[in-house]
C-alpha cells in the first residue's frame, strides 16, 4: 500500500471541503432573495399621447429615480400611422414621442442621461443630428448611434432612453 503525503495546504483543503461547500451555499441564497425581494419598486409607464405597441413591451419601466423607455418610432400617437416624410419627420416625432413618455413617469428631456439611437442607414446622420440638437440644446446625453438592417413598421430611425426621476 502506497502512503501520500500531504502538504499542509492541501490536508487543510481536503478537512475543510465539505464545511466550505455547505457554508457557500446559504450565501448563494440569500443573495438570490435579497434580489428578488428589493426594496426598488418597479412602476410601469403607460400613456396615450405616445403610440402604444401591439408587442409584449412597456412604454417605460421606473425603478429607483431612473426611468428606462422602450424604443420609439416615428408614429403619431393621433392615427397610429407612421408621419409622412423622410428622416427628419420621422425623427421629430421619435422625440415627441419620446418626451411624452419621459413626462409620463415624472422625467424631462432635460433629465435623459442616454440614448440609443437606431437608423437604418447611416447617410441619414447628418439630418437626424440636426433634429435631435433641437430636442438636447444644452448638455446632451451620452449616446450610442447605432445602424440597423431593418426596424419595426419600416421605420427610419428609433430612440430608447435611461433618464432620471424628478425628486417629488
Amino acid at each position: 500500500m502506497k502512503r501520500i503525503m500531504l502538504t499542509p495546504l492541501v490536508a487543510l483543503v481536503v478537512l475543510c471541503w465539505p464545511s466550505l461547500v455547505q457554508s457557500q451555499k446559504p450565501a448563494r441564497v440569500a443573495a438570490a432573495k435579497t434580489q428578488k425581494t428589493g426594496t426598488t419598486e418597479r412602476r410601469v409607464i403607460k400613456t396615450d399621447k405616445a403610440p402604444q405597441s401591439s408587442s409584449p413591451l412597456s412604454q417605460a419601466i421606473v425603478a429607483g429615480d431612473l426611468v428606462f423607455t422602450s424604443g420609439q418610432l416615428g408614429i403619431d400617437p393621433k392615427t397610429g400611422k407612421m408621419v409622412v416624410g423622410g428622416i427628419e419627420e420621422q425623427t421629430e416625432q421619435v422625440l415627441l414621442n419620446l418626451t411624452a413618455v419621459l413626462e409620463a413617469a415624472g422625467s424631462s428631456m432635460a433629465a435623459v442621461l442616454k440614448t440609443t439611437v437606431f437608423i437604418a442607414d447611416m447617410d441619414d446622420f447628418a439630418a437626424m443630428n440636426a433634429v435631435y440638437r433641437r430636442h438636447f440644446k444644452e448638455d446632451p446625453p451620452a449616446r450610442s448611434t447605432v445602424q440597423v438592417a431593418r426596424l419595426a413598421a419600416n421605420a427610419r430611425i428609433e430612440i430608447e432612453a435611461v433618464a432620471l426621476v424628478k425628486k417629488k
